[in-house]
């Protein structure tokens, strides 16, 4: 077999694959031979089949499938072993008429895309910004406000208002508003921030025990899964209610009273810190987010990496030769038009792949097993501290760890997470970043884009 390949033009190149006789014929005649063992023809023993009668039935399937066995062995070989950098997989072209049943020697027509030729260098040329949350008196209020209400306690009052939660008998009501004997009926809490109806939010409120309102539940809770558990049925019998009408009966009113901000509380939270006034917990506090801010303001600036590069290096791929290829391999039902809308965002995706994967070799940035072992026994450790619980040695910390990674999923997951990290490095050491305080108000439009 022979495989050549024309100069490319516009990123795109042909490939000629000629197949003589002598690269199939062992194996296409060991095939027809097994299959005369096998195969029962009508009129002749099982195995005595004659030789011409078998190949007049089955030589050109064979042929066919194992000519193309062979043509996308050797094309996989020939793109590895003169490292041909291809995007996609090599296209047949529509004129490749081939006479199966007279010809002996084929000549195949494929189209390649190839990958632009370029260079990723990032110099202190290059300038970013680099948006860090500041931390208010305002967010850290409200995270400690957060925390006194995760570990307040409920107590029964006499009168609803906004945020309590109303314990209530529910029954369904017919037509007329009486109640259905064999109707649907449970008790359960309606919890005020549930109800998406302002309206009937507003009845809710200043309710005392034994009170009751009539209401139409597919109105006040758009939120079917809850409202399934509340009646307790199931979402689809939600969806099929013939009468949607029912009546609440308040039992009972529970009303969160947040925990005191004082030392059982900052001794709960934070164990190990002793922190005995409300000053230094909120200035630990302030530190918490501070830290899980740092993920964010992280992804901010990878997203802002991606789009500075793509604008920068303006690759250029072969665009017409990879919308033909998507048209005939995607899995997903695709069309013109629907490629045409889509193809910018493809487009601008494998470009990032590219400069990604130079990225990678330009920094010589590279994960091995070990690696992969040694963060996932960090990830296991700080879990365990988290949960207060015992820390393994290393011997049972690694048997954890190789458990994990036998999960296909699970490891890649710690790869990719290993190779952000390590390309996030680069990005930080190289590109000219200057840093910017902003509200997190401010860093939720900044990343959503508004």
């Amino acid at each position: 077999m022979k495989i050549t390949q024309s100069k490319a033009k516009d990123l795109v190149a042909k490939l000629t694959v000629e197949v003589s006789a002598s690269d199939y014929l062992e194996k296409v005649n060991d095939i027809l031979k097994d299959y005369r063992k096998k195969v029962a023809v009508p009129g002749f023993r099982k195995g005595k089949t004659p030789m011409s009668i078998i190949e007049k039935k089955y030589k050109t399937p064979v042929l066919v499938e194992e000519v193309n066995k062979l043509i996308q062995d050797e094309l996989y070989k020939y793109i590895t072993d003169n490292k041909v950098q291809v995007l996609g997989s090599p296209l047949p072209l529509d004129d490749n008429q081939i006479n199966w049943n007279e010809c002996t020697d084929f000549e195949f027509l494929y189209e390649v895309g190839l990958s632009p030729d370029f260079d990723v260098k990032i110099t202190k040329k290059d300038k970013l910004d680099y948006h860090k949350i500041d931390v208010d008196a305002k967010l850290v209020k409200q995270y400690c406000d957060d925390i006194a209400k995760r570990n307040g306690e409920m107590n029964s009052v006499d009168i609803s208002k906004e945020e309590d939660l109303v314990f209530c008998a529910i029954t369904q009501l017919d037509e007329n508003g009486s109640v259905i004997l064999d109707g649907i009926s449970n008790e359960a809490s309606v919890s005020m921030q549930h109800i998406s109806d302002k309206e009937i939010k507003k009845r809710f409120i200043g309710l005392k025990v034994n009170d009751m309102l009539n209401v139409n539940v597919l109105q006040a809770f758009n939120n079917h899964t809850d409202l399934a558990a509340m009646l307790s049925i199931s979402t689809e019998e939600v969806k099929n209610l013939s009468f949607k009408d029912f009546q609440f009966t308040v039992k009972r009113i529970n009303r969160l009273k947040p925990a005191e901000l004082n030392k059982e509380l900052f001794d709960k939270v934070f164990p190990t810190d002793n922190i005995k006034d409300l000053k230094k917990f909120k200035n630990r506090i302030k530190k918490e987010i501070e830290n899980q801010f740092v993920n964010e303001t992280d992804k901010m600036l990878k997203n802002d990496v991606v789009t500075y590069l793509i604008d920068k290096l303006q690759l250029k791929l072969p665009d017409e030769f990879l919308k033909r290829w998507l048209l005939k391999t995607s899995k997903q039902p695709i069309n013109k038009d629907l490629l045409d809308k889509e193809y910018d965002m493809y487009s601008k995706s494998l470009q990032w792949q590219l400069i990604e994967n130079k990225i990678l070799e330009t920094y010589n940035i590279k994960v091995d097993n070990n690696a992969v072992v040694d963060y996932t026994k960090d990830m296991l450790v700080l879990q365990m501290k988290q949960y207060g619980q015992e820390e393994q040695d290393d011997k049972k910390l690694t048997e954890i760890a190789n458990n994990i990674l036998q999960n296909k999923d699970e490891k890649k997951k710690i790869y990719d997470r290993i190779f952000d990290e390590k390309t996030l490095t680069v990005y930080k050491e190289n590109f000219k970043l200057t840093e910017k305080s902003v509200s997190y108000d401010d860093f939720i439009k900044l990343a959503s884009g508004k």
